[in-house]
């Protein structure tokens, strides 16, 4: 990869704005990335919280080459007041997880959405006028819905537990429906019966909760025997690499997408919004993330 990335006068920059920052690999994903495309920028971590983030953005935009951020918990939301334009699914949504700076002019995006269907696409599976039944309506499964829905699925079932996120869900599946047209609906989980039918109705099934995430991990919430060699199988969830439900799934013969795709395709989004680039993704799955 010839010399290492050196930082200089010239050298841009792009932050991760949240708390916990530490943990990341967004860091160690972007900075391979920018060194391997020539892309003289370093990607920092800034530990802060939503009380904070009005004085950081502002204090970024008068440092010289800052190019963006990432954005995670718990500032998607409170870093809007500060931005200048949101893309329709930050809108949708109410939260922002990237930052574009042009020339002081900072727009609000959501790509953990675009993220999970680019990760659907390199499996040959498109959303459009697909019935998908999503569970988990949370904050990654609320970014799906609501991308599934901007890029054309005929109908979305979501499907949650009683609880916060799903009093939020109330809110959020109307403005879906309201701001695409796209037919979506909200279920209760404890309803299982109306899960196998949902299920036996859709084209697609997300797991977007955290149900099967850990090492070792066996959970699922769907059982085997709702599932079907037609149905493409989804799981938000990245580690394990496979978890149960795509191990079920798999089983059966269905088409399945784990849930890598969709950290890789967030960031891979990230950088064609800041630069027009293209994350060479082979690279970064091989140096990164092969098990």
């Amino acid at each position: 990869m010839g010399e290492p990335q050196r930082i200089t006068g010239h050298t841009h920059l792009i932050t991760l704005l949240g708390s916990p920052v530490a943990h990341s690999s967004s860091p160690v994903t972007h900075n391979l990335s920018f060194e391997k495309l020539g892309i003289d920028t370093v990607y920092l971590c800034l530990e802060i919280g939503a009380d904070e983030v009005g004085e950081v953005v502002n204090g970024l935009k008068r440092t010289v080459g800052w190019d963006g951020s990432n954005v995670t918990m718990p500032c998607k939301n409170a870093v809007i007041p500060f931005l200048d334009e949101l893309d329709p699914a930050a809108e949708l949504m109410d939260a922002v997880n990237v930052i574009k700076n042009d020339n002081g002019k900072l727009k609000g995006y959501n790509t953990d959405g675009a993220g999970f269907v680019w990760g659907m696409r390199q499996k040959g599976v498109d959303p459009a006028d697909k019935t998908v039944t999503l569970i988990g309506p949370g904050g990654a499964g609320s970014a799906v819905a609501v991308q599934l829905a901007l890029d054309g699925a005929k109908k979305l079932n979501v499907v949650g537990r009683q609880g916060k996120t799903f009093e939020r869900a109330r809110d959020l599946v109307p403005r879906i429906v309201e701001k695409t047209g796209c037919d979506a609906q909200l279920f209760d989980i404890a309803d299982q019966d109306n899960l196998r039918k949902l299920i036996a109705e859709s084209d697609v099934l997300v797991n977007a909760s955290n149900v099967g995430m850990g090492a070792g991990s066996t959970e699922s919430l769907v059982p085997v025997d709702y599932l079907r060699p037609e149905l493409v199988v989804c799981d938000t969830v990245y580690f394990p690499r496979e978890t149960q439900l795509i191990l079920d799934a798999k089983a059966l013969g269905c088409v399945t997408v784990p849930g890598l795709g969709m950290m890789i395709g967030q960031a891979a989004e990230g950088e064609r919004i800041w630069y027009d680039a293209e994350m060479p993704v082979d690279f970064i799955v091989e140096q990164l993330f092969s098990e």
